[in-house]
Parts: C-alpha cells; sequence; structure tokens
C-alpha cells in the first residue's frame, strides 16, 4: 500500500498539473482552446461513465454516445461563438431531440435482443445528459457575457469563478466534516458527508466567492456584493449535490472511483462531478437574475 506521503506527492502533482491547464486555457483567450479543453474534459468523463457499466456489466451504447458527444461540443462551440446565447434554448431542445433519435435508432439496428432495450437506452442517454450536457454549460458561460473592446471573450474569467468557488466548497466540505462532522447528511449515499461538511462548503464557497471578488473585480463587473453572497451559497450548495449524485452513479456502478487517470485523485468525472451540477446554477444565475446577455 501506498503511504500518505506518496498519496499526497501523486495528488499535489495531479492539482498542479491540472490548474495550469485551467489558468494557461483561460488566460490563453484562444476559444479554440476552450473548446479543446471543455470538449477534452467531458469526454473523458464520458468514457469513464461507460467503462464503469462496462464492468459492471451493464448494457449501453458507448460508442454510438462518444460519437454524440464529439457531435454535440462542435455544434455547441460553433452555435455559440456565432450566434451568441440567446437562442441557446433551442439549440438545447434540438439537441436533446437528437440525443433521443440517435439512440432509439441505433437500438432499432441492435442485433442481439437478450437485453432489456430501454435498459440500454436509458444508460446510454443518462451518460450524455448528466456529462455531456450539464458539463457544456461552460461553454455557455464563456460566451455569455458581453465581449471586451477588442472582441475577445470575457465569460472564461466567470468559468474560473465557477471552478475555484466549487473547489472552495470541496476544500470546505472536506475540513469541516473532517475536523467537526458528528451528524451524517446522507449515510446511505455517502457516509462520510455531514450536515456540518455542508455548512462548511457553504461557508468556505461563500468566502472564496468574496475574495476572488475583491481579487479580480474587473475580471467579474456583472457582479455586485449581493449577487457575490447569493452564489458563494447556491455554488457551494450545488457543490456537495453534485458530489452525492456521482456517488450514486458510483454506488449503482460498484465502482470506488470514475477511473484512475488522475493519481492521487481517481478519475476526471470524480475532479468534475461538482461542476456538473455548479455550471448550471451560474449560468441560470447570469440568464435569467442577472439577464445577460444584455443588448
Amino acid at each position: 500500500m501506498e503511504s500518505a506521503r506518496q498519496v499526497f506527492r501523486r495528488r499535489l502533482v495531479s492539482t498542479l498539473f491540472l490548474w495550469a491547464l485551467v489558468l494557461g486555457t483561460v488566460l490563453s483567450g484562444y476559444e479554440q482552446m476552450f473548446f479543446v479543453t471543455i470538449a477534452g474534459i467531458g469526454l473523458l468523463g464520458l468514457w469513464e461513465y461507460y467503462e464503469m457499466l462496462d464492468r459492471r456489466g451493464v448494457p449501453n451504447f458507448k460508442l454510438t454516445a462518444l460519437i454524440c458527444a464529439v457531435a454535440f461540443f462542435a455544434a455547441s462551440f460553433y452555435a455559440f461563438r456565432s450566434y451568441g446565447p440567446e437562442k441557446s434554448y433551442d439549440f438545447e431542445i434540438a439537441v436533446l431531440v437528437v440525443f433521443l433519435l440517435v439512440v432509439f435508432g441505433r437500438q432499432m439496428f441492435q442485433r442481439t435482443r437478450d437485453r432489456n432495450p430501454l435498459e440500454t437506452m436509458a444508460y446510454t442517454l443518462f451518460g450524455l445528459l448528466y456529462i455531456v450536457w450539464l458539463f457544456n454549460f461552460l461553454t455557455k458561460i464563456v460566451y455569455l457575457p458581453p465581449r471586451g473592446p477588442l472582441g475577445e471573450t470575457t465569460g472564461q474569467y466567470y468559468v474560473l469563478y465557477l471552478l475555484l468557488v466549487t473547489k472552495f466548497s470541496d476544500m470546505g466540505a472536506y475540513l469541516t466534516g473532517t475536523l467537526f462532522g458528528k451528524h451524517k447528511l446522507v449515510p446511505h449515499i455517502s457516509p462520510h458527508k455531514s450536515w456540518e461538511g455542508l455548512v462548511g462548503a457553504i461557508a468556505m464557497a461563500t468566502g472564496g466567492s468574496f475574495f476572488l471578488w475583491w481579487l479580480i473585480p474587473d475580471r467579474l463587473a456583472v457582479f455586485d456584493a449581493t449577487d457575490v453572497a447569493v452564489l458563494g451559497v447556491l455554488l457551494g450548495g450545488a457543490a456537495v449535490i453534485g458530489d452525492l449524485a456521482e456517488s450514486i452513479v458510483k454506488r449503482g456502478a460498484e465502482a470506488k472511483d470514475s477511473g484512475g487517470l488522475l493519481p492521487g485523485i481517481g478519475g476526471v468525472l470524480d475532479l468534475i462531478d461538482s461542476v456538473l451540477f455548479t455550471a448550471p446554477v451560474l449560468f441560470f444565475y447570469m440568464r435569467l437574475v442577472l439577464g445577460l446577455p444584455q443588448s
């Protein structure tokens, strides 16, 4: 077995690599790099999901789903870059219809009839919605705020804000739960989660939200103090729910980690589970409460 020091070193190396990737993508300003990073991470997470199902012997259309995901990420990037998020509702409805048609069509040509077709289609569609559709809210956030004076995107800084506040929540939940956790939150899903950890997650996320707003106010210009406080609470709570949601998926697949790609951390899905829920929360807050994009 690895010692605690070895695990820490592996986790530190993985963490430094990931944050270097995030910061490099954000600061580069290259929109194509946003696409490659978001799509690449989303596809890896989707692959891990279907690999968990395969190890459990659960039927699914993995190759069909991965092709759908590639097409979706590419079409989403083109649509939001060319037309902005104003038409996102129509785009999302079209995507959901396509997902359904493709999976139903794939089932029609399935030669093996000894497995429940509803089960196969349900697991396949769930992966597309849970991972690909939710994770792609990052792309929409990139193009939601107004562009800068030179036509450059500014939404990547809100993505950075989202990722950091989400990780503040994860750290708050872990530290508070480890030190003070006594009252179990949902022990049938995750025996280590506590109500104290939930409070710590929200408190840490709110503190991190204010810290980032103070650190880069010009990059987060659409927020005021009220927005920062409300988002700290909403994102902190959503991050905990996202973590629990993946615990349900892993329990169903009888897996401890989604994968082993990231030493000391686990899989890509283990890394982005909270973001899958916090990204839609931030998008809809900016879209519906702040009224972005503003004409």
